[in-house]
């Protein structure tokens, strides 16, 4: 008999069928406290990290942009926003698996009288949606949790125009010697103490820590997306290591 294939789910393996669920249930308990979760993460320093990410992808009015496992607008809003002050509205989809998180999106489109913004439910690994569609692919903090990373970068790849941009904002490993100690400490040790005072999960926030550490290096994710089919990988280091962006693009 063949071995179960499994995949990581924080620290765990688990039977690579069940990856899928376990992360929906995670994110459907942290949807409606998204930003705090990464305030948590990151000292609230996520913020100024999505608006860096956005000033480099640089977006342009009428672009399509397809911002995956986006789910609460974050990223959207800011695309829209900066395409808007550049003379026009950019046409933007957002694709999420998970359906709480989605709902938060499009209530705070409500709030914003957001229009430009398409909210559909799918998955990075099969993405419901055209090749060669998109002038650029965004994922910020999503990437570490699908299945099969390789498929959802071919995925990415594939609804990409010619000449479309690729760009990943992920949490990443510290470039900063002697702070890794106190990293850890507080990510996984101090981290799901909080989330449990002040959000009722601790197990969500543990998992949130553990996928950062199980998350390939930034040197083995640029090889991941260069054999996917994307050229010209670029990396930027975010706050010494703890964040880090890959640029790359179809050709």
């Amino acid at each position: 008999m063949s071995e179960q294939k499994t995949a990581s789910f924080g620290f765990r393996d688990v039977p690579e069928a069940e990856k899928e669920g376990l992360v929906r249930e995670v994110f459907s308990s942290v949807a409606a406290r998204y930003d705090l979760m990464n305030d948590l993460m990151s000292a609230g320093v996520h913020r100024i990290w999505k608006d860096a990410m956005v000033e480099w992808l640089n977006p342009q009015p009428g672009w399509r942009v397809l911002d995956v496992a986006g789910g609460t607008g974050d990223i959207a809003f800011r695309i829209a926003d900066m395409a808007r002050a550049r003379g026009g509205d950019a046409e933007i989809t957002v694709c999420d698996i998970n359906p709480d998180m989605l709902g938060e999106g499009r209530r705070r489109a409500e709030e914003k009288t957001e229009a430009a913004i398409s909210w559909i439910c799918g998955d990075a690994e099969k993405l419901p949606l055209p090749d060669g569609h998109f002038d650029a692919y965004t994922i910020a903090f999503g990437i570490r949790n699908v299945t099969h990373i390789e498929a959802a970068l071919r995925e990415a790849r594939r609804v990409l125009k010619p000449g479309g941009r690729f760009l990943c904002l992920e949490f990443s490993r510290l470039a900063v010697p002697g702070l890794d100690a106190l990293y850890d400490a507080y990510s996984l040790k101090l981290l799901p103490k909080i989330g449990s005072w002040v959000a009722g999960d601790a197990e969500s926030y543990r998992y949130l820590a553990e996928s950062i550490r199980r998350f390939p290096a930034r040197e083995a994710f640029a090889e991941m997306i260069a054999a996917a089919g994307l050229a010209q990988v670029k990396i930027r280091n975010l706050s010494g290591g703890i964040a880090a962006m890959h640029s790359a693009w179809r050709i």
